[in-house]
């Protein structure tokens, strides 16, 4: 038990692709799966679904914050919910409290696209499988995506195409915002200051702050890909005879 909240974990590296990571990946997939079944069942039941898996949210997230705080290694520069990911944790829980369309919108193509690049490249370091920072990350990042699948498979919610609008301008008022933070505290949320300390897909960009405009590019394309199922779906329907 120590070694699984250990801070100088010696059970391994996480690997890459390896049967743990797969396994994990699995499981989220699975439990996607599952979730399905409760498509038709009554609101009663689906809210009781959508607060578990807003509690399970919100209680892994405040661990992950206790835990950084017992081995010395929580600070604003880190550790302030300011990554879009840390957001929709939070965001995410109330979400499928309320229903909120809003906060929809962000979770599938937000959501979606940033924890999925987690999930499959996940910044874990020493930390792998059994430690608890493992569980934590697959838990967290895998339930932004699950919640935000669940709303729109099984609670019938879907993007549309003002919604990339009201995306673009958001996170690129929220991008300014949290840049100014990032000066004044001298953090780097967003990877808006510089590139990560460590190695990242952002090395393969070009300098700052050009690799930020690439990084525009990319969540535009994201999000159009995400939105593909839907731009399939009304074409479908406009071919039908009436």
């Amino acid at each position: 038990m120590d070694q699984f909240f250990a801070k100088d974990f010696t059970g391994g590296e996480f690997a890459f692709m390896g049967i743990a990571h797969l396994i994990a990946l699995l499981s989220i997939v699975l439990l996607n799966f599952y979730l399905l079944r409760y498509k038709t069942s009554s609101e009663e039941t689906r809210m009781k679904v959508r607060w578990t898996m807003a509690i399970v949210l919100w209680v892994n997230e405040l661990g992950f914050h206790i835990w950084n705080a017992s081995i010395g290694a929580w600070n604003i520069q880190t550790m302030i919910p300011l990554h879009v990911c840390s957001v929709l944790v939070w965001l995410g829980g109330v979400m499928l409290v309320t229903r909120n369309y809003t906060i929809y919108e962000f979770a599938y193509f937000m959501g979606i696209g940033g924890a999925l690049q987690a999930l499959l490249t996940p910044d874990l370091g020493v930390y792998g499988f059994p430690h608890y920072r493992f569980f934590q990350t697959f838990i967290s990042h895998g339930l932004i995506v699950t919640s935000a699948i669940y709303m729109t498979t099984v609670e019938g919610f879907r993007p549309t195409w003002k919604s990339f609008r009201r995306i673009f301008v958001g996170m690129n008022i929220y991008l300014v915002i949290v840049f100014f933070i990032n000066q004044a505290i001298g953090s780097n949320y967003m990877f808006v200051a510089h590139k990560p300390e460590t190695a990242s897909l952002l090395d393969a960009l070009p300098a700052w702050p050009w690799y930020i405009l690439w990084l525009e590019v990319i969540g535009l394309l994201t999000c159009l890909i995400l939105y593909i199922p839907f731009m399939i779906k009304d074409r479908r329907m406009k071919a039908q005879p009436v």
